[in-house]
C-alpha cells in the first residue's frame, strides 16, 4: 500500500539517540536546547520565543490555558480543523464557533473570521490548511482591530511562508507539530513560539508541572529537594531522544521539502489536465507542500475514486473531517463551503519516500478512474 504519509528516519537519527543513551541523560536537557537552537535559526526566530513541547494538540490546550480562555467565551475556528482544536476549546466550557473556509484552499480569511465575531469571542485558531498560508497580515490585522488573541495551528505548515516570515510566527502564538505525519517528525513532539517572550516564561511553568525552580534553588544549601508550585500545570515536555531526532531531521528538511514541492508540481500538471476533477490552487506564497488535495466536480465521484485508489494499493484520506458536523460539538452553524469541500475534496499521497515509479502510479490511477 502506499501511503498518504510517512516519516523519513534512518541511520543518522539511530545514532543520534545511541549518542543520548551513552549520555545516561534522556529526558529534558541540552540536546532539547541544541534543537531549539537549530530550529530559531531556520525560522529566523529568537530562542527566548520559542519552547518545545510534547505534541500540538497539547499545546492548544496550553494556549487556552495561558491566555484565560473560560467558560462562556467563544472561540473561532475553521470548521475544517484537526478534532484536537474542538477538544481544546470544549475542555475549558467555551464554545467553539466554526467559521467557513475557501472551497478551493480550504483556508479562512479576515471576512469569514468577522463574521462569527460577538462581544464574546476571545480568540482565533487558524489553520494553514494543507502547508498553504492564509492572507494572515488580514487575520492579525482583524484580531488586533478586536483585541482577540491569534493562535496559529502550524502544524500542516512547518517552514511555510508568507513574504519571506515563517507562518506560526504572525500570531500571539504558533503551535508546531512533529508528529509521526508531519514533514519532519520526533516521534511525538511539538514547538511552540509566543510574540511575547513572557508567554513563554509562564509557559516554561505549565507544560512543567507548574514547579517553580527558583524555589529549590534556594534551599540547595539545606533541603535542595524543596520546591514551589505557581500553577497547577502538566508534564507536557520534550526529551531529548525526541530532540537529537528533531536535529537530524533539520539537517534533511530543506531536501524533504524539494522533493514534496516537485512531487506537487508533477501532480498539478498530469492532473490539472483532467476535466472531471480540480487541482489546488497555485499560491504566491512558499508553502511546506504538506498536503495535495484534489477536488472532483462530481461529489458521486469523490468516494468512489477513493474506493479505486485503495483498490489498487493507494491509501488516500479526507482531511479534516469537518468539526460542525460532529455531534459532540452540539453546532448549528450553517457552511456551504465546507459542505462542498467535505463531499468533493480526497487528499492524495505526498511525502519525500514517494519514488517516481509510486507518483507515476498514482497518477496514471486516478486518469484510469474515467476510462
Amino acid at each position: 500500500m502506499i501511503q498518504i504519509y510517512e516519516p523519513s528516519v534512518g541511520k543518522n537519527e539511530l545514532q543520534a539517540v545511541k549518542k543520548v543513551f551513552e549520555s545516561k541523560w534522556i529526558g529534558k536537557g541540552k540536546v532539547v536546547n541544541t534543537f531549539i537552537t537549530d530550529i530559531s535559526k531556520k525560522i529566523n526566530t529568537n530562542t527566548n520565543n520559542l519552547i518545545t513541547i510534547n505534541s500540538c494538540t497539547e499545546g492548544l490546550f496550553q494556549s487556552l490555558d495561558l491566555y484565560g480562555i473560560s467558560e462562556g467565551d467563544e472561540v473561532i475556528l475553521p470548521s475544517v480543523s484537526w478534532v484536537g482544536t474542538g477538544n481544546a476549546i470544549v475542555s475549558k466550557k467555551a464554545k467553539p464557533v466554526f467559521c467557513d473556509v475557501d472551497k478551493r484552499t480550504l483556508n479562512v480569511n479576515a471576512q469569514t473570521i468577522e463574521d462569527k465575531i460577538t462581544n464574546k469571542t476571545k480568540a482565533v485558531i487558524i489553520l494553514h490548511y494543507a502547508g498553504v498560508p492564509c492572507e494572515i497580515n488580514d487575520i492579525v490585522d482583524l484580531c488586533r482591530q478586536y483585541n482577540i488573541k491569534l493562535i496559529e495551528d502550524n502544524a500542516n505548515s512547518l517552514f511555510s511562508k508568507y513574504n519571506k516570515q515563517n507562518t506560526g510566527t504572525f500570531g500571539d502564538m504558533g503551535i508546531w507539530s512533529f508528529d509521526a505525519m508531519k514533514i519532519m517528525t520526533t516521534g511525538d513532539g511539538g514547538l511552540v513560539y509566543c510574540r511575547d517572550v513572557n508567554d513563554i516564561k509562564k509557559l516554561d511553568k505549565m507544560i512543567y508541572l507548574g514547579w517553580d525552580s527558583s524555589s529549590s534553588s534556594k534551599s540547595i544549601e539545606s533541603k535542595w529537594w524543596q520546591y514551589d508550585v505557581l500553577v497547577p500545570g502538566r508534564r507536557s515536555i520534550m526529551n531529548d531522544i525526541q530532540a537529537a531526532i528533531g536535529v537530524e531531521q533539520l539537517k534533511r528538511v530543506d531536501s524533504f521539502l524539494k522533493t514534496r514541492k516537485n512531487i506537487h508540481k508533477k501532480y498539478t500538471l498530469e492532473l490539472s489536465k483532467l476535466d472531471w476533477l480540480d487541482t489546488p490552487k497555485e499560491t504566491k506564497h512558499t508553502s511546506s507542500y504538506y498536503m495535495y488535495h484534489i477536488q472532483t466536480k462530481e461529489s458521486d465521484d469523490r468516494d468512489k475514486l477513493a474506493r479505486h485508489l485503495r483498490k489498487n494499493n493507494i491509501y488516500t484520506a479526507f482531511r479534516y473531517y469537518p468539526l460542525h458536523k460532529i455531534n459532540f460539538y452540539d453546532s448549528d452553524e450553517v457552511l456551504p463551503n465546507t459542505d462542498y469541500v467535505e463531499n468533493h475534496t480526497l487528499c492524495i499521497p505526498l511525502h519525500q519516500n514517494l519514488t517516481d515509479n509510486e507518483v507515476t502510479k498514482i497518477i496514471n490511477t486516478i486518469k484510469d478512474f474515467k476510462k
